[in-house]
């Protein structure tokens, strides 16, 4: 009861909220006996006093509800927001690892290409100098092998001039 009358209100309970407050106060603007030729109706000043007083009440509570279901609608938010921002760097720093990680595999990539080349220009001057080697040597056994030729012959022609010497001789006894 309020200080305004004894005249019941029409919402039941301690601390009722504001939309029932508001509900009361329609019905109490319904119920209101019309005035003859007019849409005026004549309403009890003191319940209509009264479900203001209770709706004074109930709005800072409401209100205070509203201000704690946006504080946590914010956190709520707030914390989606910095869960969100904590995606985006991890896979910032994902992605630049992936890429530091492909720039590592493209430089070994390089490297060993680059190996490749530095082996095949090794391995053809390699060639080259054991190719000239072996002519060098084969040269110098092919003169070696000359010299030996020439002996070979300076030595048939020797046993060619004694056979031909010894034939000469064994002919010139038999006659």
């Amino acid at each position: 009861m309020t200080p305004h009358d004894d005249h019941e209100t029409f919402v039941e309970g301690e601390g009722a909220g504001v939309p029932a407050i508001l509900d009361a106060l329609t019905d109490l603007v319904e119920r209101a006996r019309t005035m003859p030729m007019s849409s005026s109706v004549l309403v009890n000043r003191n319940e209509a006093l009264d479900l203001l007083d209770e709706l004074r009440e109930a709005l800072p509570t409401q209100l205070t509800r509203a201000d704690e279901v946006l504080s946590d609608a914010d956190q709520v938010l707030e914390d989606a927001h910095s869960q969100a921002e904590e995606l985006i760097e991890t896979a910032r720093r994902r992605a630049a690892e992936l890429v530091a990680s492909e720039q590592v595999v493209l430089q070994g990539q390089v490297q060993a290409r680059e190996l490749v080349a530095e082996a095949e220009s090794t391995a053809a001057r390699l060639r080259r100098e054991a190719d000239d080697y072996c002519d060098r040597r084969l040269a110098e056994f092919e003169i070696d092998l000359g010299k030996v030729l020439a002996q070979v012959h300076a030595g048939r022609d020797r046993l060619a001039e004694r056979l031909d010497e010894a034939g000469a001789g064994a002919a010139d006894q038999q006659r």
